[in-house]
């Protein structure tokens, strides 16, 4: 007999995949997240990070207990954010509709293959934690927004 694989939800998966539902329940919510991660994925930071960076952030999240729970953080991958000079390129978002960090809302990171696992154990504990990124990360770790008026 078959080990039945339950996923982070509670249902049943498809044999072969990590978390997609045998049964679709159109009213069943979205699992809940304080900090949504949008890795770029297009080509060149994808060849910047040199491995499939959403797998490894995923697993380490698992392993600091931050894949689920009121702290969750969502990583995603983001197809091409159009910043392929600063490769490596982060977004993150806070769900401030819920117990998001506004400081820590809408911050694009570059030059984030260059962080070790060390250092992203530290980031993941400051939003976790509802601490400013911007006080631990040097400010060229920072893409600046244009903003138009």
């Amino acid at each position: 007999m078959k080990d039945i694989k339950i996923n982070e939800m509670g249902s049943e998966v498809v044999e072969g995949f990590k978390c997609k539902p045998k049964k679709l329940d159109p009213n069943k919510p979205i699992m809940h997240y304080k900090t949504h991660i949008f890795v770029c994925d297009g080509e060149r930071c994808k060849k910047a990070f040199g491995k499939d960076i959403a797998t490894f952030l995923r697993e380490l999240l698992k392993e600091l207990k931050l894949n689920k729970g009121s702290k969750r953080i969502k990583i995603s991958r983001g197809g091409c954010f159009g910043a392929c000079r600063f490769r490596g390129v982060i977004n993150i978002y806070e769900n401030t509709r819920a117990n998001g960090f506004l400081e820590n809302d809408n911050l694009w990171i570059k030059k984030a293959h260059t962080f070790t696992r060390k250092e992203w154990e530290e980031i993941f504990l400051l939003l976790s934690s509802n601490k400013p990124l911007e006080k631990y990360l040097e400010k060229e770790s920072f893409i600046q927004m244009k903003i138009f008026e």
